[in-house]
C-alpha cells in the first residue's frame, strides 16, 4: 500500500509498504489526513521525539472495513492516536493523556498517511452528522479544547488566547462553545478573522496594539481570567503570568524552544495556577464533536488546502517554506 514517508529531515516522499495485519484490532480505509505543526517540526527535523524514517499523519477520518462489534463496516470514524502504559503516575491518576510512555501517531510510531490503518476500537469516535472534513478536524481541536478543560473555563470567565494556528482556534472555539468571552491574540488579520467565526468576541493583532494595553481596556482593568498560550514563544510565556488576571489561571500548551525567566514574585502577588495541557482525553473528544456538530465552527475557511497523497510532500515542503499562509492542510488518502 501506499505511504508517505519522512525519510530524514526535509525528504518527504511516497512509499510502498506493507499492509496492516492481524491481531484485534479494527481495519480501516484511511480516507483522510491533516497535517500539524508537529508533522511540520517532524519534516524540518526539530521535532525532537521523531525518528526516521517515520511515516507522519494523527489527525484522522478514516471507514471502518472490519473487525467492530460496535461501528459496522462503512461507519465513518476519527480516532484518538495516543497510547497510555496503564501503570505510569499519569495513568494511575487516569490522566492517560499525559502517558509518561505515551506513543502518538506519526511521532513516536509510525502514523495514519497509509492507505490502511489498524487501531483499537476503544480509539474510534463517530458521528453520523460529521463530514469527513470535519471529522478530520475532532484531534486537532481536542489539544484546544483540553487546555480550556485545564483551565476550568465557564462562562463567567474571560479568556486570551495566545496564537490562532490550529491548536489556538480550537482553545477559542472551546472556551466560546462554554459561553466564555473570548478573546484572540495573533499577527495576521486572516488567521483573527477565522477566530472571530470560531467564537472569539475581541479580536488583538500584535503588530498594531499593544496586547497588555488592550486586555486592560478589554477587562476593565483586572485582566483575563485565564490565559492560553498556544505558541510556544518566551515573550508569549512570559505576557501569559504578567497579564493574567490576580487568581488566574495560566495554561501553556506550546513549547519553548528557549529557556523561560520570569518575574517570579507575579506567581506569588497573584497567587496563580500555571497549568501545561498535553494532548486530549475521551471527553475532550465528545465535545469537539458536540461542538461540530452545532454548525459553529467555520470548518472550511480553517481549512488552507486539500492536496492528494501524491501532492502531499510538495506540500508540505511549500508549507515549509511559508509557514504562516498554512492554518490546515488536509491529505486526501483514498481517490
Amino acid at each position: 500500500m501506499k505511504a508517505l514517508e519522512l525519510r530524514a529531515p526535509e525528504q518527504a516522499i511516497i512509499v510502498d509498504v506493507p499492509e496492516p495485519v492481524g491481531g484485534d484490532d479494527v481495519l480501516l480505509k484511511v480516507e483522510m489526513v491533516g497535517l500539524c505543526g508537529s508533522d511540520l517540526n517532524s519534516y524540518r527535523g526539530s521535532n525532537p521525539m521523531v525518528t526516521y524514517p517515520r511515516i507522519p499523519g494523527h489527525e484522522i477520518a478514516a471507514t471502518v472495513v472490519e473487525g467492530s462489534s460496535l461501528y459496522p463496516p462503512g461507519t465513518r470514524v476519527t480516532v484518538s492516536p495516543y497510547t497510555h502504559c496503564g501503570h505510569c503516575a499519569s495513568c494511575r491518576n487516569q490522566r492517560y493523556n499525559a502517558c509518561q510512555f505515551n506513543e502518538t501517531f506519526g511521532v513516536q510510531r509510525d502514523g495514519a498517511l497509509v492507505e490502511w490503518l489498524r487501531v483499537p476500537e476503544e480509539k474510534l469516535y463517530t458521528s453520523p452528522r460529521l463530514s469527513l472534513r470535519e471529522l478530520c478536524l475532532v484531534e486537532p481541536l481536542t489539544v484546544g479544547f483540553h487546555a480550556v478543560a485545564r483551565g476550568r473555563v465557564t462562562e463567567r470567565d474571560t479568556v486570551a488566547v495566545y496564537g490562532c494556528g490550529g491548536v489556538g482556534l480550537g482553545a477559542i472555539a472551546g472556551a466560546a462553545f462554554r459561553g466564555a468571552r473570548t478573546i484572540a491574540i495573533d499577527q495576521d488579520d486572516e488567521k483573527l478573522d477565522i477566530a472571530r467565526a470560531a467564537g472569539a468576541r475581541h479580536l488583538i493583532n500584535t503588530k498594531r496594539e499593544n496586547v497588555g494595553d488592550s486586555l486592560q481596556v478589554i477587562t476593565n482593568g483586572s485582566g483575563p481570567e485565564v490565559i492560553i498560550e498556544a505558541i510556544g514563544l518566551p515573550e508569549t510565556y512570559r505576557a501569559a503570568a504578567e497579564q493574567v488576571a490576580f487568581t488566574g489561571r495560566v495554561v501553556y500548551i506550546g513549547y519553548a524552544k528557549q529557556p523561560v525567566t520570569y518575574e517570579t514574585k507575579l506567581f506569588v502577588q497573584k497567587e496563580l495556577e500555571v497549568l501545561g495541557s498535553r494532548n486530549a482525553l475521551p471527553d475532550d473528544f465528545r465535545e469537539v464533536i458536540l461542538m461540530l456538530e452545532s454548525g459553529t465552527f467555520p470548518v472550511e475557511r480553517a481549512i488552507s488546502a486539500v492536496v492528494s497523497l501524491e501532492d502531499a510532500p510538495g506540500s508540505i515542503a511549500r508549507w515549509a517554506a511559508d509557514p504562516a499562509s498554512v492554518t490546515k492542510i488536509l491529505v486526501q488518502v483514498s481517490a
